[in-house]
């Protein structure tokens, strides 16, 4: 039972994310979402209650993971480099770019981050704020401290347009495309070293 329960979740939070991505959340119905999973609507009111907390959980599905990655590279890099910005930063960046590559919806997923910063949906970002808010926050306070000469208003500025760059940058918008005959993996991780990089500089700066 436990099996089946899983499965039926699973199967619809990957179609809620699949029509997130295509439609946003207003544009949406839960009828739609039964429809793609191809389950009623008692089962996703059973697992889910709501709307909102079908939404909820499909972030809680991918940035839990994420953010516990990221915190852990964030720890590991103040052991190993006190003082250096570049292994904080990518401890930021790489989990990201990581998540944006995974071939079980991750492509999916960044459409759905996309539709929450272009939404205005006050539940949403509320949500995001309380859960995931603790990650920014440890995150400033620990660049902070390589880049002693910033003000905390000039810090959060950089740190909110490396969040937009990076987002970008798992969108894969931008001019560089992976060259034919590079991997996945080699493309992100020349992608995490040039925006490393750039953001470096920008704090630095």
């Amino acid at each position: 039972m436990a099996n089946t329960q899983f499965s039926t979740k699973d199967r619809i939070l990957g179609a809620a994310e699949e029509l997130f991505a295509q439609h946003g959340f207003s544009g949406t119905s839960l009828r739609q979402v039964t429809t793609r999973a191809d389950v009623n609507i008692a089962a996703v009111n059973y697992h889910f209650g709501s709307k909102d907390n079908l939404v909820t959980e499909v972030f809680r599905r991918r940035m839990d993971d994420m953010s516990a990655q990221r915190l852990e590279r964030l720890r590991q890099a103040q052991e190993a480099s006190p003082g250096e910005l570049e292994p904080i930063l990518a401890a930021f960046v790489e989990p990201a770019l990581a998540l944006a590559q995974d071939r079980n919806g991750g492509g999916a997923f960044i459409r759905v981050i996309a539709r929450a910063y272009a939404e205005k949906n006050d539940g949403l970002r509320k949500f995001l704020s309380e859960r995931y808010g603790h990650v920014l926050r440890d995150f400033a306070r620990a660049m902070a401290a390589c880049v002693p000469g910033l003000s905390k208003e000039q810090l959060y500025w950089r740190l909110d347009f490396l969040a937009g760059a990076l987002t970008y940058a798992m969108a894969d918008f931008g001019l560089i495309k992976r060259p034919t005959g590079v991997s996945d993996a080699t493309h992100r991780t020349k992608a995490a070293q040039e925006l490393i990089r750039f953001a470096a500089a920008g704090f630095k700066s």
